[in-house]
């Protein structure tokens, strides 16, 4: 895969939307580095791996409606090895629920690092 700004999109819609664990973890090899970290905020330590990501997706599907989907607000953005989406949560044709934003660092053609600002 390259730097576009494609990369944290396709993290977003493909690996964020899928219920499916194996389908998740596949995309997560082709997507983010084997090592990649996921800061979900300044009070938790990272979720690293394929693994720890996949388990904390499927935690917190468990409690959304099976409609609830991620969509972007706006077209990523990209600048060198950094990537930037704006985004929300909720059913397609209802009020979000929440919205956020996304940051990667691109290492190697992969996503090396995932934070999580949420409430933007």
């Amino acid at each position: 895969m390259d730097t576009s700004s494609e990369l944290l999109q396709d993290s977003l819609l493909l690996i964020w939307n899928n219920r499916n664990s194996a389908e998740r973890i596949a995309l997560m090899e082709k997507i983010y580095a084997s090592d990649i970290s996921f800061f979900e905020s300044d009070n938790s330590e990272p979720f690293v791996g394929f693994k720890a990501i996949d388990e904390l997706i499927q935690k917190i599907q468990q409690d959304w409606p099976s409609e609830f989907e991620f969509v972007l607000t706006e077209t990523p953005k990209s600048n060198h090895n950094i990537q930037h989406i704006l985004w929300q949560l909720g059913i397609p044709t209802q009020q979000p629920v929440a919205k956020g934003a996304d940051i990667a660092i691109i290492e190697g053609g992969k996503i090396k690092s995932l934070y999580l600002f949420l409430g933007i």
